[in-house]
């Protein structure tokens, strides 16, 4: 029966005559694993799977940053003093938040620049976000960090006394909530593949639900954490972000549902801009003009007829 869990020893991992940083190397996974979900599902839209290693290119490199900046900004006490730890990011320390914002914004950059379906593009990726961060998750457990208040559950963290909080000392257990909220994204990718398959919902959409699922599991995540954190009104920063992200995408979603027909099976949509169809009406119209129009030649045709054989 499982008493706790240990924590790592070292935040290092050999691999043959190479050490990495364990940090760095889930957060490398998470990126390789979304990169190979998101190719596959482009692939299955009619574009090539290399396409997604386009889009990691620029989108990884901007969520790095856009993460760092997040979390100097929601626990900017940390570095007072101290600022050059900042860029430290093999250390810990990224906001999911600030990684999404940034790394979106590079992609869709990308796809305006070279004339990509944003729709399409939002949809291939949005499962692969959390794939990404379901993996990386785990880097913060040999950082022995992102842990919760203290507990006596079977599956309860050790983190060593140098890690533990002050005022938590004597205590030896924690909430992994780095855990909780990687399982949670799990459960966010197994949702969105399922909803993507029904095509309930209008292109571009899906990626609404992606950040809704997950601010409603990181406000669930941070309301257990016990690290430092900067508050506005007395509560958690992330906890105000996170409930903006809610609000915003529930309404996204709820105006993007597809029409479905009288059986409540969803329309499929036409992705490509064409001609709209004739109206039915105005065929028939065009037809009866047609025809009055040869009708009106031959009277006329046989009245010249007449005339001139009255003339000879």
């Amino acid at each position: 029966m499982l008493a706790s869990i240990p924590s790592p020893g070292s935040n290092a991992i050999d691999i043959g005559p190479l050490t990495f940083r364990a940090y760095g190397l889930m957060i490398a996974l998470g990126v390789i694993a979304a990169v190979w979900l998101a190719g596959k599902r482009l692939a299955e839209r009619g574009y090539p799977p290399e396409l997604a290693g386009s889009l990691a290119m620029v989108g990884v490199p901007a969520g790095l940053v856009g993460a760092r900046v997040h979390h100097v900004i929601t626990d900017w006490r940390s570095f007072q003093g101290n600022w050059g730890d900042a860029i430290k990011i093999w250390e810990g320390g990224l906001g999911i938040a600030g990684a999404v914002l940034a790394g979106a914004a590079a992609v869709l950059w990308y796809s305006r620049r070279n004339r990509l379906p944003i729709g399409v593009v939002l949809d291939a990726t949005a499962p692969a976000i959390p794939l990404a961060q379901a993996i990386g998750r785990l880097g913060n457990w040999f950082n022995q960090e992102l842990f919760g208040r203290p507990t006596d559950l079977p599956w309860g963290l050790e983190i060593d006394l140098d890690h533990r909080p002050v005022q938590y000392l004597d205590r030896e257990t924690f909430h992994p909530t780095f855990l909780y909220e990687s399982l949670w994204n799990v459960g966010v990718v197994l949702v969105l593949l399922w909803l993507s398959r029904r095509r309930v919902l209008r292109t571009g959409r899906l990626f609404a639900v992606y950040a809704g699922l997950y601010a409603i599991g990181r406000l669930w995540v941070e309301s257990m954490r016990i690290d430092p954190s900067s508050e506005i009104a007395g509560v958690r920063v992330n906890i105000w972000i996170y409930s903006i992200v809610l609000a915003i995408s529930v309404a996204v979603v709820l105006t993007g549902r597809r029409p479905v027909d009288e059986w409540g099976e969803p329309y499929d949509e036409v992705l490509t801009d064409g001609p709209e169809p004739a109206d039915e009406d105005e065929d028939v119209d065009e037809e009866l003009e047609s025809d009055e129009s040869i009708d009106d030649g031959v009277s006329i045709g046989m009245e010249r007829e007449a005339v001139d054989e009255g003339d000879g």
